[in-house]
């Protein structure tokens, strides 16, 4: 195939033609989240974490015991993923899983020592980072932003 043979670059000529990805509310949004999390992502590493591992540390630190399901729906992560972030995050002492007393089949899980303390390493660089992304911003667009996003979050299919 040659260049000739490809169909004219651009937007198709008929009205039901997609809107273009940069008037795209999901692209839009994962270019969002992409510029936001480049500021996150280095200090994660530097505290040996992914982000998918964070969010379950986060939720575990802020809600307390949970179910794996509910980790999973919390941290808006795949069970799949979790199932194997379990593993890894218990082998590192971060997190703690134990079987529910009343439902063997029910996997519970908690955060660890370990997994507070890494909470409390984290939260002065992440602070950091929320400030100079506000002063950037503007706090009052940042919490805008964030408002308008929560009531967007509850529009689920």
């Amino acid at each position: 195939m040659t260049k000739e043979d490809l169909p004219p670059a651009g937007p198709p000529d008929d009205s039901l033609a997609p809107r273009t990805t940069q008037r795209s509310l999901p692209m839009s949004l994962l270019r969002a989240r992409e510029a936001v999390m480049s500021h996150f992502r280095p200090m994660l590493d530097r505290h040996g974490v992914n982000e998918q591992q964070w969010r379950v540390i986060r939720v575990l630190g802020e809600a307390g015991p949970l179910d794996a399901s509910e980790v999973a729906e919390r941290a808006n992560i795949l069970a799949p993923s979790l199932t194997r972030m379990i593993k890894a995050l218990t082998e590192r002492g971060l997190i703690e899983k134990a079987r529910d007393a009343g439902d063997g089949r029910r996997v519970m899980l908690a955060i660890a020592p370990a997994g507070r303390d890494l909470l409390r390493r984290v939260t002065p660089d992440s602070a950091r980072i929320y400030d100079e992304l506000e002063g950037r911003f503007g706090r009052d667009r940042v919490n805008d932003l964030m408002d308008l996003l929560d009531a967007l979050s509850h529009l689920k299919a």
